[in-house]
């Protein structure tokens, strides 16, 4: 019964864009909430009429796919979904409406080694410092989790200096393709993005009182060609119907 209210809920979500003419709305997303986005997007375009092209690239940094970038060079978006930090530096810009802002998903960080490596203990502090001394090399992303482990988890766990020689920054890339690569020993992202990676082995997150979460939000640029369309699409990816979906993919879902 609950299951089917709930099925009876997201499509009526969804059968309100039924009442604008289908639209096609250019969605920017980060790799946090991509895995459930890839696998949400099309159920919504499916039910509703509308177009979703896509659009990727990381919440903040110096590459010139990060979303921040993109539009202040004027690419065209609809709905931007990233890191809820940085959207809110976008609503500070102007550039973003603040009203349309919506919470999507917690994300924590987790790490990865090649598969057919053995699992490393890492579920206590102090088993993941001596891990971390015994790494050959230690690889993180450009996004808010590897910001967040080069700067202050390293420091939590007193080896900033032992790490300095051996951590890198992986630019726009996933790290969990590195380490499958045998590029890095182990690596750290978000969970969400270390799951869909082939040819590396999931250890578990870091502990939690180490952890960081990262909270994934969506908004509306005040540039959008279709503003009420877009509001349909975030109401659906925020619904309690698509939450299973959500937390499948290594997400949390954010109490309502």
């Amino acid at each position: 019964m609950i299951r089917a209210m709930k099925g009876l809920l997201a499509a009526s979500l969804v059968a309100g864009c039924g009442l604008a003419h289908a639209a096609e709305l250019t969605v920017m997303t980060s790799g946090g909430f991509t895995a459930a986005y890839q696998q949400l997007g099309p159920r919504y375009a499916e039910q509703s009429g509308d177009t979703l092209v896509s659009v990727y690239g990381p919440s903040m940094g110096k590459a010139p796919e990060a979303i921040p970038n993109r539009l202040a060079r004027g690419e065209h978006a609809d709905v931007v979904i990233m890191v809820g930090y940085a959207l809110d530096e976008l609503i500070r810009q102007g550039k973003v409406d603040p009203a349309s802002r919506v919470e999507l998903a917690d994300s924590r960080i987790g790490m990865v080694v090649k598969a057919g490596q053995p699992k490393p203990a890492i579920g206590t502090p102090d088993e993941l410092k001596q891990t971390l001394l015994a790494a050959k090399s230690v690889a993180y992303s450009d996004s808010a989790s590897g910001v967040y482990v080069e700067k202050q988890l390293f420091k939590k766990l007193g080896i900033a200096d032992q790490l300095a020689g051996k951590s890198t920054m992986v630019e726009r890339i996933p790290v969990a393709s590195q380490v499958a690569k045998g590029t890095y020993q182990i690596g750290f992202q978000q969970v969400a993005e270390l799951l869909p990676v082939a040819g590396v082995t999931y250890v578990g997150k870091i502990p939690e009182s180490l952890q960081s979460v990262t909270r994934f939000a969506a908004g509306i640029p005040k540039t959008a060609e279709h503003p009420a369309q877009a509001r349909h699409l975030l109401d659906y990816l925020a619904s309690p119907a698509v939450q299973p979906t959500v937390r499948a993919t290594g997400l949390d879902s954010v109490a309502r």
